[in-house]
C-alpha cells in the first residue's frame, strides 16, 4: 500500500466546479489535493461537450466545454495542486481525531481535515460489454479504458464502438511500428456516431485495406485454452457468425455513477447530497458538495452557479480549519496577500 496523503483539503471531481473549488480554497490559502475517477480533468464539461459551445459563462461571451477546462486549469496553475487522475475513491471513514480517511481503487489513502465533493452527476466509468464470461479477460485480451499500442501491436484487433474514440482507435491501429496485424471495427450497423471527417478518414482505410468493419451484434465468446478466441455475433440477417480476435478493445462511451458516494452515511434526496446554503456542507461536519451533485431549495444545475457555491464552500471551509482566525472578505484586485498567494508579487 503507497503512503498516506495528508492534507487540509481534498476534492473529489476535476470538472469546471471542483477546479474553481481548489482555485478558491487557494485564495483561502488552503492547499488540496484534486482526485478524478477519469484519466483526465474536465468531468462531463470535456467528456460530453469539450467541442460544443457554452454562453453563459460570465465574462466569456462564448468557448467550448475544453476552452473553458483549459483557462481553469490555467487559473489554479499558482496554487501547484496535485491531481490524482484516473482514481476513483471507493471508501471514506471518519478517523478518532475527527479527520477523514479516504482510499482509492489503487489505494492511494488521504487523511484530509475537509473534504469537497465536486462528483458532478457522479464518477464517469467506461461502459462494459454485457456478456458473460468476458470479464474474466479484463487487463490481459480484453480493455475497457485506455486504448494503448502495446495491447494491439501485431495482433488481431477488434474494436467495438460507432464514436469518434472507436474510430479513431481504429486509425491509430493501422499504423506506426506498434500496428495491428489486423484491425476490424465493430458495430451493430453501418452508421457511426462520429465527427464527419473521422468517418471518412475510417472508410477511406477500409477501402485501401488498411482496416475492416463488420457489422454484428455481440451475444457470446469462445475460448480455447484459457484464451479468449471468437466473439459470437447476430449479424444484420439474424444470422449468428463468429469473429476470430487476438485483443478486443472496446470503446462503448462513458456512463456516470454515484458508487460509493450512497454508503457514506450522508443525507440524500434523489440521489443528490443534501446541503445548507450557508457554506453547502452536507450533514457530515467537514464535508461539502458543490456542483450538480447537491441538492437544496432554488438548486439549479448551472456551472456559473457550481462556482458560487465553491466560494462559499472555500470561506466555510477557511473557518472550519481556522476558528480562531478571522475569515476576511479579501479582493484579488487589491489584497496583496491574495497577490502574494497568486503568485503576482
Amino acid at each position: 500500500m503507497t503512503t498516506t496523503i495528508d492534507t487540509e483539503a481534498l476534492v473529489i471531481g476535476a470538472g469546471p466546479v471542483g477546479l474553481f473549488q481548489v482555485f478558491q480554497l487557494g485564495l483561502q490559502g488552503i492547499a488540496c489535493h484534486l482526485v478524478d475517477a477519469l484519466p483526465h480533468a474536465g468531468g462531463q464539461c470535456a467528456e460530453l461537450y469539450a467541442h460544443k459551445p457554452i454562453y453563459d459563462i460570465p465574462g466569456l461571451p462564448y468557448c467550448t466545454g475544453q476552452e473553458l477546462v483549459d483557462r481553469l486549469q490555467q487559473q489554479i496553475a499558482p496554487f501547484h495542486p496535485t491531481l490524482h487522475l484516473g482514481q476513483p475513491i471507493e471508501h471514506l471513514e471518519r478517523l478518532p481525531d475527527q479527520r477523514l480517511l479516504l482510499r482509492t481503487r489503487s489505494q492511494q489513502s488521504f487523511r484530509t481535515q475537509t473534504l469537497f465533493i465536486a462528483a458532478g452527476v457522479g464518477a464517469f466509468v467506461a461502459r462494459r460489454l454485457a456478456l458473460q464470461g468476458l470479464e474474466a479477460f479484463e487487463g490481459s485480451q480484453v480493455f475497457v479504458e485506455d486504448p494503448a499500442p502495446q495491447h494491439w501491436a501485431h495482433k488481431h484487433l477488434v474494436v467495438v464502438g460507432d464514436g469518434d474514440s472507436a474510430l479513431q482507435t481504429c486509425l491509430n491501429a493501422c499504423t506506426g511500428p506498434q500496428a495491428a496485424a489486423r484491425v476490424t471495427l465493430l458495430h451493430r450497423r453501418d452508421q457511426f456516431n462520429a465527427e464527419p471527417e473521422r468517418i471518412a478518414a475510417m472508410r477511406q482505410a477500409c477501402a485501401e485495406g488498411r482496416m475492416h468493419f463488420h457489422a454484428g451484434q455481440p451475444t457470446g465468446l469462445r475460448t480455447a485454452h484459457g484464451r479468449l478466441t471468437d466473439l459470437e455475433l447476430l449479424n444484420p440477417q439474424g444470422e449468428t457468425e463468429w469473429l476470430p480476435l487476438d485483443v478486443l478493445q472496446t470503446c462503448l462511451g462513458l456512463s456516470p455513477k454515484l458508487g460509493p458516494i450512497t454508503q457514506w452515511g450522508l443525507a440524500m434526496e434523489r440521489k443528490q447530497l443534501v446541503v445548507n446554503t450557508e457554506n453547502f456542507m452536507t450533514s457530515e461536519p467537514g464535508v461539502f458538495a458543490v456542483g450538480d451533485i447537491n441538492t437544496y431549495p432554488g438548486k439549479k444545475k448551472l456551472i456559473l452557479c457550481g462556482f458560487h457555491e465553491a466560494t462559499l464552500a472555500a470561506f466555510g471551509a477557511a473557518a472550519l480549519l481556522r476558528p480562531h482566525e478571522k475569515t476576511l472578505l479579501q479582493y484579488t484586485t487589491t489584497s496583496s496577500l491574495l497577490h502574494q498567494r497568486l503568485g503576482l508579487t
